[in-house]
């Protein structure tokens, strides 16, 4: 007991610090979706102008995550100049509003002022060249705006990165109202869902299970000397292993790919309306409305007092979710990433028309 107690505590202090919404294959597949659409448009030659010889939305997509460390090669000196700048960046990711509420009110209860609802308004203003103090605090220059943009946008698809779940010291779920209620005394914050952890093997055997939905992929390597992990955070779960269980559901193994299947087969995503700086605002609710499907099901375990390496205290709970979790959170998974790669086609045309 006290073995997997080290584990959790490990597996929880890591995931922590990294929590990406949809790893690069679904932010890429976003970025891919979002090319073909813009194909000989006008938008596409404003894109090309802010955009470095070579690159792409689909690879530029995961840039804001890979300035978060040396995972993605080493640090250019263009981000390191805008972590330096940036030192909330890694908040511009998420918002953390209860996923029983239905709409995204700035200032409620899990938002922030510098959450991904404001900074994807912050992206848009400065690239429809409304760049002020108001609208641009931050200081974003027109391509950090656009990189924010394409990324942001595949943030906000993702259910946890908008949909919280807070539980009290019995893993019930409940809805703090505001702020203040958040203590981590009686009501806990779950930091986005990764500080709920899966049985990785039941995980495994759950996939098995649906083949004829999710077939079997490719064998992960096992690197000699490594471990295994125990447990998988529900955050990590969904930004990572249900987007290689869409993949899987049509077939493809690559983002472009992926893509291509997407729009082969015309999804339909509605189109947002009025001014683009309010449509993250419209994401986010209907990003809400997934993450009650994405919960649906899901019951948490006790709680468990954890110790950082710091001496700093966190918790942790065990989760179970339904024997056949994989088939709709891959079905939402592939949803998802659709709505954000045409989601961000289309606001690129709004604003480059």
């Amino acid at each position: 007991m006290k073995k997997l107690t080290c584990v959790l505590a490990l597996a929880s202090a890591f995931v922590a610090q990294a929590a990406y919404a949809w790893g690069h294959d679904g932010h890429a597949a976003v970025g891919a979706i979002a090319d073909k659409l813009l194909k000989g448009t006008h938008a596409e030659q404003q894109i090309k102008a802010l955009l470095l010889p070579g690159e792409s939305l689909e690879s530029i997509a995961s840039w804001p995550d890979c300035v978060k460390g040396n995972y993605c090669g080493p640090q250019t000196q263009e981000m390191i100049d805008y972590v330096n700048a940036n030192p909330k960046h890694s908040e511009y990711h998420y918002t953390d509003v209860p996923f029983q509420i239905d709409h995204y009110h700035d200032g409620a209860a899990g938002t922030t002022d510098v959450d991904i609802v404001q900074t994807l308004k912050e992206a848009i203003s400065v690239l429809q060249g409304k760049d002020t103090p108001d609208t641009n605090p931050h200081h974003f220059t027109r391509r950090q705006a656009l990189i924010l943009l394409v990324h942001m946008t595949g943030d906000i698809h993702q259910p946890l990165h908008v949909g919280a779940a807070y539980v009290d010291k019995a893993g019930k779920f409940v809805v703090p109202k505001t702020k203040a209620e958040i203590d981590e005394t009686v009501v806990f914050d779950t930091r986005g869902g990764n500080n709920f952890l899966l049985d990785e093997a039941k995980t495994e055997q759950r996939a098995a299970a649906v083949a004829d939905v999710i077939p079997p992929g490719d064998a992960v390597p096992v690197k000699e000397g490594v471990p295994k992990a125990l447990t998988k955070p529900f955050h990590s779960y969904w930004d990572t292993t249900v987007v290689n269980y869409a993949f899987r559901r049509v077939k493809t193994k690559t983002p472009d790919a992926f893509a291509q299947v997407t729009i082969d087969g015309k999804p339909q995503v509605v189109a947002n309306s009025g001014d683009p700086v309010t449509w993250p605002y419209q994401w986010a609710d209907d990003t809400l409305a997934v993450a009650k499907q994405a919960f649906e099901g899901v019951r948490a375990g006790e709680i468990t007092k954890q110790t950082g390496k710091k001496g700093d205290t966190y918790y942790t709970w065990t989760l179970e979710v339904p024997n056949n979790y994989p088939v709709p959170s891959s079905a939402i998974a592939k949803t998802q990433l659709a709505k954000g790669g045409y989601h961000l086609a289309q606001v690129l045309q709004a604003i480059w028309p």
